[in-house]
């Protein structure tokens, strides 16, 4: 378990550490709300559209093939996001940035019930939830002091070294060990 939640607490920093400043970013692309709600709208819907499919691959592959792809999914993307200049671009990022927040959202759950089992699954989940949480939190406000001295491209590619240590890490990492 030690090594999902190091691999998931570098995973969630760098989306922590980004995400409010990525909604700054693509406001100031559109330049007003409708092609900012239009482009968050993408995200949702394509993260909704590609859940069913994503679950299935888990169940036939494994959940950690997909959070290894996700999490290097996601370096590969932080470091496009600064070069984007145009509403057509933020639109196609947010359509892939949505099925990789699904491959996340989906295979962190499944990850979470192979590795635990019994009467203990809600303290092992509970115990997770505590350790990726809390990096996150660190995450931000660390993030919020980062910001002032670095551009906001800066904290971009912090994101994508830490989702690549991630990838790393569930490289690493083989769930079938825990049980």
């Amino acid at each position: 378990m030690k090594w999902f939640i190091t691999a998931q607490s570098f995973a969630l920093m760098a989306s922590s550490i980004t995400f409010p400043f990525y909604l700054l970013f693509i406001k100031n692309i559109g330049s007003t709300f409708s092609s900012f709600g239009f482009a968050y709208g993408l995200f949702t819907l394509s993260s909704a559209i590609f859940h069913r499919w994503i679950g299935a691959g888990a169940d036939r592959f494994g959940s950690n093939v997909f959070l290894v792809a996700y999490a290097w999914g996601m370096a590969l993307l932080f470091l496009l996001i600064p070069g984007i200049t145009t509403l057509p671009e933020v639109y196609v990022m947010q359509i892939v940035l949505g099925l990789l927040g699904a491959v996340q959202k989906t295979c962190e759950k499944s990850m979470v019930a192979e590795i635990s089992e019994g009467q203990t699954r809600g303290k092992i989940i509970g115990n997770y939830h505590f350790w990726t949480t809390l990096f996150s939190a660190i995450a931000v406000m660390g993030t919020g002091v980062l910001i002032d001295f670095f551009t906001i491209h800066f904290i971009f590619y912090i994101g994508s070294v830490l989702f690549a240590v991630s990838g790393a890490l569930f490289i690493l990492f083989d769930s079938n060990r825990i049980k």
